[in-house]
């Protein structure tokens, strides 16, 4: 069903919903899986494109926080680990094992016995061993370029990565397989309620000016960080206060500090731990946290701070390898929606699990981790739907993920690209090997993008604006140089007619686009030009 469809089905159509979800994150996209899944009839509504927020933001790992298992957080680093196997087992190539080295120095404060006795109960969990110890030998042999200096050893372990956005959208896919209907750019404006009971959601399309009114008795707030806008008419004491931090990173050639691990150390400045990793062909540095002060509507932005902060560690793990700012091929700023008790906590110590907030038929949720969506996920439903919840959610052992089906690989296409495919796209990968040329969209790169996934995305995928198919569909404009602008005259003659743009739109988008990559993807204003 196209979006013209779709949004003329919600116009005359005055059947019920069984839960409408406001949010196209991580949360919303899991709470629509769910219910699809379950037999509920859905409805997914986002202000934006999928993703656009956190879920396209974050640092990438699907893990068992090891750092909340060692504050204390057990039921969450638990909830988590089993939820990371699981994923790695449904979902390899979208979901896949990431090596993690932590190097131990003479003096420095989690010691090597520390360490390993916390990844004993890490692996406990997991039922499944993967810690294991590292001389100063062995860890200048896994991570080249490894400072020695008071070098006592290292620990290994095994966690995950992903790519955040296709998990996002892989997600809408399976909801949408089993009848969910998801759109993008449409804004929830407000609840509609009966004798004080949520009765349906009033929402409004980016492309057109009439409100359409969706009944319903039920509606997830699955809006993270604007998770206090749907509550603002909720007078009660039982609202989620959103603490808004900001976790920012920087996107570097691989050969300008080449990892095949994530490589971790904790943060002179407030020993937070702060990684470096391979992602997408490049090597990402992350995280900062620290509190969000700019306005939710508009893109998150590095500052210079941030900058200095994850060059400074850069400089301290690798000091053979200094990082020039003229290095930074983009940056990313998410905002985590962290719910606060309001005692003036540092950003680093808020409790990362989620919670949720129930008023006659709106359940709130924030908080949590993007690898426990699923487990966030069935809560908000087992809420919302109340005593007949056991009865109507399908069973907690069901698959998130339907396999994908056995095809044979082109032989044009690697065995780890074909790996990634299976996974980012599952049972559409057969439709997508035919929507497009097999062929790599930058040949002599480390970046496996295929020109097949782009027209596949403009087709398939709502694809509204520029920047959806090229920060959030594909993530060309995170690990080309200048938001892959040189690329930009092919993109347009393979895609503009695809997308059914004409020229004059076309041209807008471009300059639209470039105007996001550079204002929220690149330096900040001035240390572009103070280079290195």
């Amino acid at each position: 069903m196209t979006r013209a469809e779709t949004l003329d089905a919600l116009r005359t159509d005055s059947d019920k919903f069984d839960v409408v979800v406001v949010g196209g994150g991580i949360t919303g996209a899991g709470v629509a899986r769910e219910a699809a899944g379950s037999g509920l009839r859905t409805l997914l509504v986002e202000q934006k494109d999928f993703s656009w927020g956190t879920s396209s933001r974050s640092s990438k790992m699907v893990h068992g926080g090891l750092r909340y298992l060692g504050s204390g957080h057990y039921g969450l680093a638990r909830d988590a680990v089993r939820e990371r196997e699981r994923l790695m087992a449904e979902a390899p190539g979208l979901v896949d094992p990431l090596r993690f080295i932590m190097p131990h120095f003479k003096g420095q404060f989690p010691g090597p016995r520390l360490f390993q006795a916390l990844l004993r109960v890490y692996d406990a969990i997991a039922r499944n061993r993967s810690r294991h110890y590292l001389t100063p030998s062995e860890s200048m042999l896994w991570v080249p370029g490894l400072t020695g200096e008071k070098l006592a050893g290292a620990s290994g372990f095994t966690d995950a990565v992903t790519d955040d956005s296709r998990l996002v959208l892989r997600l809408i896919a399976e909801a949408r397989r089993d009848g969910a209907l998801c759109l993008n750019y449409t804004r929830a404006l407000e609840l509609t309620r009966t004798a004080g009971q949520v009765s349906g959601l009033r929402v409004q399309p980016e492309e057109n000016g009439t409100p359409i009114e969706i009944p319903a008795p039920l509606v997830i707030n699955a809006t993270g960080a604007w998770a206090d806008r749907l509550q603002s008419g909720d007078e009660s004491s039982n609202t989620m206060k959103i603490r808004p931090l900001r976790g920012s990173h920087l996107v570097l050639p691989w050969s300008r500090l080449p990892v095949s691990c994530s490589v971790s150390l904790f943060h002179p400045q407030d020993r937070r731990p702060v990684f470096a990793f391979p992602w997408l062909g490049t090597t990402v540095l992350g995280t900062t946290d620290l509190d969000h002060e700019g306005s939710l509507d508009q893109e998150p932005v590095i500052s210079e701070a941030e900058t200095a902060y994850l060059l400074e560690i850069a400089s301290r793990l690798f000091p053979g390898s200094p990082i020039c700012r003229g290095d930074i091929l983009s940056t990313w700023a998410g905002v985590r929606p962290v719910v606060t008790d309001g005692t003036g906590k540092a950003p680093s110590k808020e409790n990362r699990e989620h919670e949720l907030r129930v008023n006659q038929g709106l359940i709130s949720v924030a908080g949590g981790k993007l690898t426990t969506f699923r487990v966030i996920a069935r809560e908000a439903l087992i809420q919302g739907l109340g005593e007949h919840a056991r009865e109507v959610l399908r069973a907690e052992s069901e698959p998130v993920f339907k396999p994908t089906s056995a095809l044979t690989r082109p032989m044009a296409v690697g065995h780890q690209t074909w790996r990634r495919l299976q996974g980012f796209y599952g049972p559409e990968l057969e439709r997508l090997i035919a929507c497009g040329p097999m062929e790599p969209v930058t040949p002599r790169s480390a970046n496996d993008w295929l020109w097949a996934e782009l027209c596949w995305a403009c087709q398939k995928e709502d694809v509204m604006h520029l920047d959806d198919l090229l920060l959030r569909r594909t993530r060309l404009g995170l690990v080309l140089p200048e938001g892959a602008r040189a690329l930009l005259p092919e993109i347009r003659e393979r895609c503009q007619s695809l997308l059914g743009w004409d020229d004059q739109l076309w041209e807008q988008e471009e300059a639209r686009y470039l105007g996001i990559y550079q204002d929220a993807y690149s330096l900040p204003p001035g240390e572009a030009a103070n280079a290195c």
